[in-house]
């Protein structure tokens, strides 16, 4: 069998910090491409001395999809697969060996693992070189030009993002508006509008998007589920505590096998300070062990959160043994958070137990 030819490819600004790691994680691709929208700091320079293949263009208005479709004129004619990899993601070594074995002469698009702090999904950025394009001005997706794709998986393929908490998402509420505005039915751009929205605490206007998410067509169970757990947050916000109950019950309802829909409920009765309840609904996430492979996974709801909580309602209903195993979950998950070490040394404390080995 002919030896498939792969490139990787990327948009970039000011991405000079990230270059390196960047290309030394991507160097098993036959070629790496790169579009540059307007740096000002090394980043050409750098990519260039690197051998990477990189253009420099504008784009005005700016757009996510416009800028990656005109990236994808630098990839190659003779490539076989194009993988879309931001500079600040890693890509995961023999993550090639990877794509290469589960690819084959019919397949259109691959998907691989992406990692975010706790959060890990599959996302489909390796693809076929003809029929495919960029859709959305932001939260882009691919977007296959004739029938259905034949996809494969690459679970064992990893990127793992690398993200500069520095720079501004000012961008995004102007672009998730026009995506909105040119895609009104499309649920997608509702549930990410209103998703915006909850950042800023703007609770009215996400819930006004959250809904009309709700009330489209096509929106998968995945994305509704994790809409009525936003709509369950926005009403903690506006401190409507049986709201907020009845939309993390809801949630439940559409996606009882996520760890996500009882974390919610177990966040909404702490708030309620219904304790046994709130221990129900954390013993009911904590027996759910795997994540969903979805984009929509809360970091929180892996990352010690369900454990924390579960060490809080134990301790209020009597339970001090049981509270202290829990916080002691909670700190080998997040063992930077203070208020859990904290709380561990207290729970000790009282079941007569050394706190020296915190």
């Amino acid at each position: 069998m002919e030896k498939l030819k792969i490139c990787v490819y990327a948009i970039a600004k000011n991405e000079e910090a990230n270059v390196e790691r960047f290309v030394r994680s991507a160097a098993p691709a036959d070629y790496i491409a790169v579009l540059d929208t307007g740096s000002t700091d090394k980043t050409v320079e750098l990519l260039a001395d690197m051998g990477v293949i990189v253009c420099q263009e504008r784009i005005e208005p700016w757009r996510f999809d416009v800028a990656r479709n005109r990236s994808m004129r630098l990839i190659p004619e003779d490539t076989d697969i194009c993988v879309c990899v931001d500079l600040d993601e890693e890509l995961s070594p023999g993550w090639r060996e990877k794509l290469e074995e589960a690819w084959h002469p019919a397949a259109d698009m691959a998907r691989f693992t992406c990692v975010r702090g706790n959060t890990t999904f599959l996302q489909g950025k390796a693809h076929a070189r003809r029929g495919w394009h960029w859709h959305y001005p932001v939260h882009e997706v691919l977007v296959y030009e004739r029938e259905c794709p034949c996809l494969v998986e690459v679970p064992a393929m990893q990127t793992v993002h690398h993200p500069d908490n520095g720079k501004s998402r000012g961008q995004y509420l102007p672009l998730l508006k026009l995506a909105a505005k040119e895609n009104q039915d499309d649920p997608r751009c509702a549930h990410y509008l209103g998703r915006e929205y909850f950042y800023y605490g703007r609770w009215e206007d996400a819930i006004r998007e959250f809904v009309r998410h709700l009330g489209t067509r096509n929106a998968w169970r995945a994305e509704r589920a994790a809409t009525m757990r936003y709509l369950a947050e926005c009403y903690l916000g506006l401190g409507d505590l049986e709201k907020a109950e009845l939309w993390a019950l809801r949630g439940i309802g559409t996606a009882p096998d996520i760890r996500e829909s009882w974390y919610e409920a177990e966040r909404v009765y702490y708030f309620k300070e219904a304790w046994e309840t709130c221990a129900y609904y954390g013993h009911k996430a904590a027996d759910i062990k795997t994540k969903s492979d979805e984009y929509i996974n809360d970091g929180g709801a892996w990352g010690g959160g369900v454990e924390d909580i579960l060490s809080v309602a134990m301790w209020h209903i009597g339970c001090p043994r049981e509270a202290e195993e829990w916080a002691e979950r909670a700190l080998r998950l997040d063992p930077g958070n203070e208020r859990v070490r904290d709380n561990l040394a207290l729970l000790r404390r009282e079941n007569g137990k050394e706190a020296a080995e915190l």
